[in-house]
């Protein structure tokens, strides 16, 4: 991926694992007559942007003013919180019935609440958590859900390996450990831990947690410098295995694919979901990338010619993508590309 940037060790842990046996019998996803997915935390946020496509933006006037004695009437706009984080929120209809999902949680403890709030986003209405993978820009708000809700029992699916003790050991540079997930606290708030390895269904069958996800390209070589404390040391973890995404079938469509950062590389998730599921169409992809920096520049061409290839309708390269890869992702595949911002909720029906 670029010259010197891991050890023989963890070029090693970082090469694709072959898929074992034959193909998963398909999944059966349950298609949706439509699906709404309300970014709750980003990167960026723009007041001015227009609806496009399936995005449709909030509009600063409808949100709550706050506080601020400096004008007249003694409050003002604030519109909505960027971070450096990633949060959505997903609700799926079939027929009379929905179901809503918090996809990761942001990396404030309050970012995520505030947004929801500003936004008049109803919380009761959330089933279940699904953690993307454990780094603290996706685990962060936790705690404010914890706020918004109370103390109600809400599940929370992950992989195993979120509680994995990490950091980022650059040559030349100090070793920056991350912030480590803790269950017992998690527990202590409310929260239903559920582990699973596997691919999973969700309400009535409408959405799929991928689980631990092929690596199955030869460019998408997940984080270099990253490591985990394993057996009393420190060990190479470039491919952070507990990477996985959501996936929901939109009828007559194909699949939307909603990932965290896409450490697994975002062309492998969505080949592993239609892999997963039998479906043949890639409708929609959101969420981080993970292509920013020079350690992923290198990969920015394979990868936008793997989503020329399965040209989905809706792509929304958000979060951790990076503004190189977002330009030539919006270039080579114009009419799919779609930015993304905080508060956009992106609406792709069915037919």
């Amino acid at each position: 991926m670029c010259d010197g940037c891991g050890s023989p060790g963890e070029v090693a842990a970082s090469r694709p694992r072959a898929v074992q046996g034959t193909a998963v019998d398909p999944i059966s996803l349950e298609p949706v007559d439509e699906v709404v997915i309300t970014t709750l935390v980003d990167n960026s946020y723009d007041a001015l942007m227009d609806d496009v496509g399936p995005a449709r933006r909030a509009r600063n006037a409808t949100i709550p003013k706050v506080d601020a004695p400096q004008f007249v009437d003694g409050q003002t706009h604030t519109g909505l919180l960027a971070e450096h984080g990633f949060s959505a929120l997903v609700t799926t209809r079939r027929g009379g019935i929905s179901h809503t999902v918090l996809f990761d949680t942001g990396v404030s403890p309050t970012g995520m609440a505030t947004n929801f709030h500003r936004l008049g986003l109803d919380a009761g209405d959330i089933e279940v958590v699904v953690l993307s993978h454990g780094h603290f820009d996706h685990a962060g708000g936790l705690t404010g859900l914890v706020e918004l809700r109370g103390r109600s029992g809400l599940p929370l699916a992950v992989h195993p390996l979120v509680w994995s003790r990490r950091r980022f050991a650059v040559p030349d540079q100090p070793a920056w450990e991350l912030p480590t997930l803790s269950r017992s606290t998690l527990e202590a708030e409310g929260l239903e831990v559920i582990e699973r390895r596997q691919p999973s269904l969700l309400l009535d069958g409408s959405l799929l947690i991928t689980g631990e996800v092929d690596r199955t390209t030869d460019f998408e070589r997940g984080l270099p410098h990253h490591e985990a404390w394993r057996a009393g040391q420190w060990e190479p973890d470039p491919t952070i295995l507990d990477e996985q995404a959501l996936v929901v079938h939109v009828r007559g469509k194909g699949l939307v694919v909603l990932t965290g950062c896409g450490h697994a590389g975002a062309v492998n998730i969505a080949r592993y979901a239609l892999r997963l599921t039998g479906v043949d169409r890639l409708h929609g992809l959101l969420g981080g990338f993970h292509l920013t920096g020079a350690a992923f520049e290198p990969i920015i061409e394979p990868t936008v010619a793997a989503f020329i290839d399965m040209a989905p309708d809706v792509l929304v390269p958000a979060h951790c993508t990076g503004w190189k890869a977002q330009h030539r992702l919006a270039a080579a595949l114009p009419d799919a590309f779609v930015p993304n911002a905080v508060g956009t909720s992106f609406v792709m029906a069915g037919v």
